[in-house]
């Protein structure tokens, strides 16, 4: 079985794919790359193709038609994952908000002490963000916090992207039935991972706006992530969460 896949969701990241590529690879842990590509006009899915003459075996693309979301990109990546045998799955962006050095420890966190999702926190030791502004910054934590009060999940950052998974949390998560394609993805995959009663680790991580490229961060994403949180609560008192 293989061991790990970081799975990349792009959308108009030329300025930042080559250089993401290169960092992972340079890491002292053989990691593979998925890159999910929804027809960036731009050029990002053509250079991730170049640099797969040189990484044959470690980089893959999936190119989409149309930007079809951040949710069904990772679903679509996590399904890819799972058919190819990976036993660890990554979610990490392109735009280095995401130090690269730090999936060493979310690898460790699943593969040598046992957790069953690892997720890169920036709130479980304070407040751990460099280069947003202060309204984004109390957004985003004040967000957490109503997730963690109506939900109950014991989750510092809920909507944190930046995660290891262990295959048989995505096998026992029905990928289909997932409802959210924004921010409240990330939302409702922790809440669904807590529910079946897998282990999870917060590992602190230092996040950095990114430098290049533009956010996708929209009104209609914050809405959802709102809402869809009192809608994801509401429906799990009618289902059973066996495993």
């Amino acid at each position: 079985m293989k061991e790990s896949v970081v799975v990349i969701p792009t959308y108009n990241e030329i300025e930042n794919i080559e250089a993401i590529i290169r960092k992972v690879f340079s890491l002292p842990y053989p990691f593979h790359l998925l890159i999910v590509d929804d027809s960036s006009p731009d050029g990002t899915a053509e250079a991730v193709h170049r640099l797969q003459t040189e990484y044959p075996d470690r980089l893959f693309l999936e190119q989409r038609r149309g930007k079809l979301g951040l949710g069904t990109a990772y679903i679509h990546g996590f399904k890819y994952a799972l058919n190819a045998g990976y036993q660890y799955i990554f979610e990490m962006d392109a735009d280095f908000s995401h130090n690269p050095k730090d999936l060493i420890k979310l690898h460790d966190a699943c593969a040598v002490d046992g957790y069953d999702l690892a997720i890169g926190s920036r709130y479980s030791s304070g407040v751990n963000v460099v280069n947003w502004p202060m309204s984004r910054v109390l957004l985003s934590y004040f967000a957490s916090r109503y997730v963690r009060f109506i939900t109950g999940m014991p989750i510092h950052d809920a909507t944190a992207g930046f995660k290891c998974y262990s295959r048989k949390v995505l096998e026992t998560i029905n990928l289909d039935k997932i409802r959210f394609i924004g921010y409240a993805f990330q939302i409702e995959m922790k809440f669904l991972t807590y529910k079946f009663g897998f282990k999870i680790k917060e590992v602190p991580i230092i996040f950095t706006d990114r430098t290049k490229g533009q956010s996708k961060m929209s009104k209609g994403i914050i809405k959802e992530a709102f809402l869809g949180v009192i809608q994801m609560k509401v429906a799990s008192y009618f289902r059973h969460f066996a495993r």
